[in-house]
């Protein structure tokens, strides 16, 4: 028995990966990172002409540092699924603030897009658009190390970045932006900018109108800005907020988007602060401020706070998506999500919950712009199967699905199940139960078989969670019986 997601994850997605190049047939590292960024459906395409001969020869060419990844095994295991015809494949154009979007996918401001090579390339891969790193007028003089990452296995499960601002000089970046919307003029080109007056403020956006760009994002979210009255110092007063975006509306034409901190309690305030001050859209979240303590990170052996991001983050990303979403006053406010986005079924939780569009950056950072392709390749098939043909129609389609706490069923119970043909008898779903749950599993050692005892059970689904096999799953939603 294979675990499919579970073996794609230890693949090290090499560069000219000498498994599919020993591959005449097909491309099996292909096939994995399908599998690995959600497209397991679609994974066989790439490796259906290949013979078992030619899949040994792809695993015996694995570099992978511990053991070779069970390419045969594991790529014959996926379900045979139809690739997506291009001339049937649902358009993910949608409209963001007035224009028009090839896709939802941008590169979020960050390091991932800080020169004119880079964003091109990113173009010519089939993202729609970015968010250039943020300008400003100050000096910017960067530490070293700057990066730190909480990790499962290979991968990061958490990112903290000490990174600030564009270290390039004010005219050299917006030249970058005037040549990036003359070159690729379907893209759409975002300047983020960040000032420390009201003065550098209006004059950074007139610089971004005159370059050309679409748009223009205001920075007032940064959490490692080492100057006071910016970055995340601004977006945590709802009065600069207020202030700073009006200042940038009455000054130029292009749209206007405001960028949210979370390192705050209510992001509505800020949030209706741009809103009342005639924004056009909010980009949440930028990173959280956190602390790691790697040593490897220090820098001359000193530590500070800085930016947490990656999957981690991704469901505090959502709660301010939706806190804003479902506010009365800014419901109707279009929205760019960011936080923890990797795969297209990450991004469909934000689109679902009223984004417009996504933005992308330490899933690049760890995996290269190449992961468009599952991005675009997993919602259009998702689209697909549910016969949806225009992506506006899942723009927050989820939000009328969330209630109060007091407002949540609490009449009924769903209890777990058992598959006696996937359990492996690893006892997990009884230690759990056993010392973090309701005492309502019990373990035959000689069978290894677990039972779940029903008169115990109050249905937390703890035992589900932490099956590593799949085996626990949904019984039929009932009454519960009432207590004697």
């Amino acid at each position: 028995m294979i675990h499919i997601h579970e073996e794609a994850a230890r693949c090290l997605f090499c560069i000219d990966a000498p498994c599919s190049q020993v591959c005449k047939n097909g491309d099996p590292a292909r096939a994995i990172r399908a599998i690995r960024f959600g497209n397991e459906k679609l994974a066989s395409q790439w490796v259906a002409a290949c013979t078992d001969e030619e899949l040994e020869q792809a695993e015996a060419a694995c570099i992978h540092y511990d053991k070779p990844i069970r390419i045969k095994e594991l790529v014959r295991s996926v379900e045979s699924g139809n690739a997506l015809a291009n001339e049937k494949a649902p358009s993910l154009a949608i409209e963001f603030v007035g224009i028009p979007c090839e896709n939802p996918f941008f590169l979020a401001s960050s390091a991932i897009c800080t020169n004119y090579e880079m964003v091109a390339r990113a173009f010519e891969a089939g993202w729609a658009g970015v968010f250039f790193k943020t300008i400003c007028m100050q000096d910017i003089n960067e530490v070293s190390p700057r990066f730190d990452a909480v990790k499962d296995g290979p991968s990061f499960t958490g990112f903290r970045n000490m990174e600030q601002l564009s270290e390039n000089p004010v005219d050299v970046d917006f030249d970058i932006l005037r040549r990036l919307k003359q070159n690729y003029p379907t893209k759409v080109v975002v300047a983020s900018i960040m000032g420390q007056t009201e003065e550098q403020w209006i004059e950074l956006a007139k610089m971004a109108e005159a370059a050309g760009v679409d748009a223009v994002e205001l920075n007032f979210s940064c959490p490692q800005m080492r100057l006071a009255g910016m970055g995340s110092d601004v977006g945590q007063d709802a009065e600069l907020v207020t202030f700073y975006t009006a200042y940038v509306k009455r000054s130029v034409k292009i749209p206007v988007i405001a960028k949210m901190t979370p390192n705050i309690t209510q992001i509505n305030q800020p949030a209706m602060g741009a809103y009342f001050a005639g924004v056009d859209a909010i980009s949440a979240i930028n990173t959280i401020k956190s602390v790691t303590m790697s040593p490897l990170s220090a820098v001359s052996d000193k530590l500070t706070v800085s930016g947490y991001s990656g999957r981690a983050v991704k469901p505090i990303a959502l709660r301010f998506i939706y806190e804003m979403a479902s506010n009365s006053i800014i419901k109707k406010m279009e929205y760019s999500g960011i936080g923890g986005i990797e795969t297209w079924r990450d991004a469909l939780e934000f689109i679902q919950l009223g984004c417009n569009n996504v933005q992308v950056c330490t899933a690049v950072m760890e995996y290269g712009y190449r992961i468009i392709d599952d991005l675009i390749l997993g919602l259009q098939h998702y689209m697909s199967e549910r016969g949806i043909d225009q992506l506006e129609h899942l723009v927050g389609e989820q939000l009328p699905n969330f209630v109060l706490p007091s407002k949540l069923d609490r009449d009924t119970i769903v209890y777990p199940n058992i598959n006696r043909e996937k359990c492996i008898g690893c006892g997990r779903c009884y230690t759990s139960c056993t010392d973090g749950g309701h005492q309502a599993i019990n373990f035959d050692p000689d069978t290894r078989q677990p039972r779940i005892v029903g008169t115990k059970c109050v249905g937390c689904h703890l035992c589900r969670l932490v099956c590593p096999t799949g085996a626990i799953g949904l019984t039929k939603r009932i009454k519960k019986k009432m207590q004697q």
